[in-house]
């Protein structure tokens, strides 16, 4: 791996797409001025930027304000595609089908005995009495995931976005591999906070698979993307994209799929490269 400084970039990038939390995002969970000024200006040089995230639709705020072009972002690690300009709207949803996961609760309740679950629905969070509460989502229901789950018409619920299931005792690691070996060939697993905390997607969704469908529909390749990336949801976009960087603060996952590295979150590093790029391609233009 090379650093952000010795990474050569694509002569002419055509889409930039980063993680959020850990990456673009500092830790106050605040965009730094240099960052905005960074987005704008790739925006400016006729790059687009997909904010690729972990978060639901409903917490996007932290970066909506700096929103340009499309406006679009690929939120739940892949599971939805959100219009920031319309209020975060949902213009596409790759679900997790209910019996799925209630089977990949049965299997985690056998397999992990002490996991507690939330379900992520496209009308909010919901989650069970044992699971670490949602202090944003004060309306949420509270019940076991299987009641959650449930309905009394089949597909007469809210379509789910994915499952999470928390551990308080096994290691984040280790809780993710144990997880994946019991159930890794009904769905997807993937974690992107620093507990024992599983984020559980449809088999094949993934921050990648929705960032190629989208890429795809406007005609641009893996070799034409820059993507940013710090934890283990992570990893199937910096792996895809023809270029990519780790976060200097990111997971040794992260680290190990990126083509490149720079300095941490605290640091502005998607700035930093964002800055070269800009420079790199008014340089190519000329």
């Amino acid at each position: 791996m090379t650093s952000a400084i010795d990474s050569p970039l694509p002569a002419v990038p055509r889409l930039i797409a980063t993680d959020l939390d850990g990456t673009l995002l500092r830790d106050d969970k605040t965009v730094s001025d240099r960052t905005i000024a960074a987005l704008a200006a790739a925006e400016e040089a006729g790059i687009e930027v997909f904010f690729v995230t972990g978060r639901p639709a409903r917490w996007m705020d932290v970066v909506s304000a700096h929103v340009h072009g499309h406006g679009l972002a690929i939120c739940a690690n892949g599971a939805a595609v959100a219009d920031l300009h319309a209020g975060g709207k949902l213009v596409e949803v790759r679900p997790l089908e209910r019996d799925i996961a209630l089977d990949v609760v049965h299997t985690l309740r056998v397999a992990a005995p002490g996991t507690s679950f939330a379900v992520e629905l496209t009308t909010g969070i919901h989650y069970e009495p044992s699971y670490p509460p949602f202090h944003f989502d004060p309306g949420a229901t509270v019940a076991i995931a299987e009641k959650l789950l449930h309905e009394e018409v089949p597909g007469s619920g809210a379509p789910v976005l994915k499952l999470l299931a928390h551990h308080a005792e096994l290691a984040p690691d280790e809780f993710l591999e144990v997880a994946r070996t019991a159930a890794g060939d009904r769905a997807s697993f993937t974690r992107s906070s620093p507990t024992a905390l599983l984020e559980v997607s449809g088999p094949g969704v993934s921050k990648a698979s929705t960032l190629a469908l989208c890429c795809a529909e406007r005609g641009i390749s893996p070799a034409e993307v820059v993507a940013f990336g710090d934890m283990p949801n992570d990893v199937e976009m910096l792996s895809w994209a023809g270029t990519s960087y780790a976060m200097g603060n990111a997971h040794p996952a992260a680290l190990a799929a990126a083509s490149g590295r720079t300095v941490t979150n605290n640091e502005d590093g998607v700035a930093v490269v964002i800055e070269r790029l800009v420079a790199e391609r008014r340089k190519h233009r000329s």
